[in-house]
C-alpha cells in the first residue's frame, strides 16, 4: 500500500527535532530558513528569516549569502543551528530530515510552524533578511 504524505511527514518527524515557538524566540544564535514560497514568505515571516523555499531548498543550501560562508567560513559549517519553518511544520520537517541527510546536524524544525508562532503572539516581518 503506498504511503501518504502524512506518512511521509511523521516518519520524518521521528527522526528530527523539533522546537517550540517559546523556544526559537529566545534562541537568537540559530540560522532561521523559511521553506515557504517566496509570495508566502512576502506576506509575513519570522523576523531575519532567509527565504530557501522546500522544492530548491537542497541545491540551493551551500549556495545563499547567509550560508556560503561570504563573511565567515563558519557560516556553512554543517554543524551550526539551523531551524527550519512553514505554515504547519509539514514541510519544514522533511525538508529537516533531508539536510540532517545531507551531513547537518543541528537542524530543528519549528513545531506547528508559522500557524504555531502566530498563535503565541510573537512578532512577523515583510522586512527582507
Amino acid at each position: 500500500m503506498a504511503r501518504t504524505v502524512q506518512d511521509l511527514v511523521a516518519e520524518a518527524r521521528g527522526r528530527i527535532e523539533e522546537i517550540a515557538p517559546d523556544q526559537l524566540a529566545v534562541d537568537e544564535h540559530s540560522t532561521v530558513i523559511d521553506v515557504r514560497e517566496p509570495e508566502e514568505y512576502a506576506q509575513g515571516h519570522l523576523p531575519g528569516a532567509i527565504n530557501l523555499p522546500r522544492g530548491v531548498l537542497e541545491f540551493q543550501i551551500h549556495a545563499h549569502p547567509a550560508m556560503a560562508c561570504t563573511t565567515s567560513e563558519a557560516l556553512a559549517a554543517p554543524d551550526r543551528d539551523v531551524v527550519l519553518y512553514c505554515l504547519t511544520g509539514g514541510r519544514s520537517a522533511l525538508a529537516a530530515d533531508s539536510l540532517q541527510a545531507l551531513g547537518f546536524s543541528h537542524v530543528r524544525s519549528l513545531a506547528g510552524g508559522l500557524t504555531a508562532w502566530r498563535n503565541g503572539g510573537l512578532p512577523l516581518t515583510t522586512e527582507p533578511a
